[in-house]
């Protein structure tokens, strides 16, 4: 099989490269096999039949538990660890019980510290915004730390008990209302987890022309964790950034020194000179922002529970996350898995209704990544036409007039005759 491999902090990609997949759970099977004649079908038109993805199958979730009586197998991990990348469907996670989701063990073992979740509209998705076209972001949300490390207590186990007990005795902490019945998480969020993952974004956002990245965080009230994630995110773009960025913390303190004019006068020069804008918004007040004023805002790097509220928000805006791609990356190592970010759907799981775009847009985000651009743009292409034509799937179907429905397996033949 031909791996890909970094060298010098750089993906060597071979013509013919292997690239495992997880078709994924529910929907999953079905989406991929639309998925997988338009990605090789782009491929082939691309470069003229000289390069080739060969898919190497792997297992994870129901699929894998019926087969191997586990959720995730050794042999997939080790199937990733030597491709360095992966394409994935959606997998089972139940809610409250069992085990924790795949997706985040995947993330944790791998330690793909960014998830990146691109947030665009395609002209004629149906939308419940006045002009959605004006939503375009990429989010980087932290993937290893936060509340989705795992960290949790049961209420009324003993090790609950003695942690409180240690909270209130050794730190003095008074403010567990219900102690005998409370569950504790602990929520850690680290200074080089924090600057690897802003550095991403502002690499991201520096490498494709974008204008400006956003700290979200809640800093106001978790002023230790998230607080320290602003604070940290700025100390790195000030120091390893300080020649390529601008931020607003340097436009409060000449603000403050020397007047709010001179203040925006050093902002307007640093515009013009084309610099990176690093500026920060409370989480909840961009909640709000994103609807009002979403122009505002174009690269955003924000922490883990944050990130997750906000990617499935935007998402909304642009049509549902059923459009919505998404990618778990290791900047460093080269690991990346890239993912449909919905659920599995078992509600229509075979009634061919899913929308295959979310895992065909993700595959156009690994086809980037391995350097394939012109590959990833007939796929988006592809969709962008099927879409104006109003030949969709059951979802905008049945919010567009005069639609052609079209299954899943018949939207991505479509595709397949619009590429070719």
């Amino acid at each position: 099989m031909s791996y890909l491999t970094v060298e010098n902090q750089g993906l060597n990609v071979p013509d013919q490269v292997t690239i495992p997949v997880i078709p994924g759970d529910g929907v999953g099977r079905e989406i991929w096999q639309a998925s997988q004649a338009v990605i090789d079908a782009a491929v082939a038109k691309a470069y003229q039949n000289k390069r080739q993805i060969l898919w190497q199958k792997i297992l994870a979730g129901e699929e894998a538990f019926k087969q191997t009586g586990t959720y995730l197998p050794e042999a997939t991990l080790t199937a990733i660890k030597q491709a360095k990348v992966a394409l994935k469907g959606p997998l089972t996670t139940p809610i409250g019980e069992g085990f924790r989701s795949l997706n985040v063990t995947l993330r944790q073992t791998l330690d793909l510290f960014a998830c990146v979740r691109p947030v665009r509209y395609f002209t004629g998705v149906p939308s419940p915004l006045k002009h959605p076209e004006k939503t375009d972001m990429v989010i980087f949300r932290e993937n290893t730390e936060d509340v989705y490390a795992g960290i949790e207590f049961l209420a009324g186990e003993k090790q609950t008990q003695d942690l409180i007990a240690i909270l209130k005795e050794q730190f003095q902490v008074q403010k567990i209302r219900f102690p005998q019945t409370s569950s504790i998480g602990i929520k850690p969020v680290s200074k080089e987890g924090s600057q690897r993952l802003i550095g991403s974004a502002i690499d991201y956002a520096l490498a494709n022309q974008r204008q400006s990245v956003t700290l979200v965080h809640k800093g106001n009230i978790m002023k230790f964790t998230e607080g320290h994630f602003k604070k940290w995110g700025y100390e790195l773009a000030e120091t390893q950034y300080a020649d390529v960025c601008f931020t607003m913390q340097t436009f409060e303190k000449i603000a403050k020194e020397q007047g709010k004019a001179q203040a925006q006068a050093a902002l307007e020069q640093a515009q013009k000179a084309g610099k990176l804008i690093i500026k920060d918004v409370i989480a909840d007040n961009f909640l709000q922002q994103i609807l009002l004023y979403p122009e505002k805002y174009d690269v955003i790097a924000t922490c883990n529970l944050n990130g997750d509220y906000i990617s499935d928000a935007l998402a909304a805006q642009v049509g549902g996350i059923g459009i919505a791609p998404g990618a778990n990356i290791n900047y460093h190592t080269g690991y990346a898995i890239f993912e449909a970010t919905h659920g599995t759907a078992p509600d229509i799981a075979g009634q061919g209704k899913a929308n295959p775009c979310s895992l065909l847009l993700s595959a156009a985000m690994l086809l980037d990544y391995l350097g394939w651009q012109e590959a990833s743009q007939l796929i988006m292409q592809a969709i962008e036409k099927a879409i104006a034509t109003k030949q969709v799937t059951a979802d905008f179907a049945q919010a567009m007039t005069e639609a052609t429905l079209l299954s899943t397996q018949e939207f991505g033949e479509l595709l397949v005759e619009i590429i070719a």
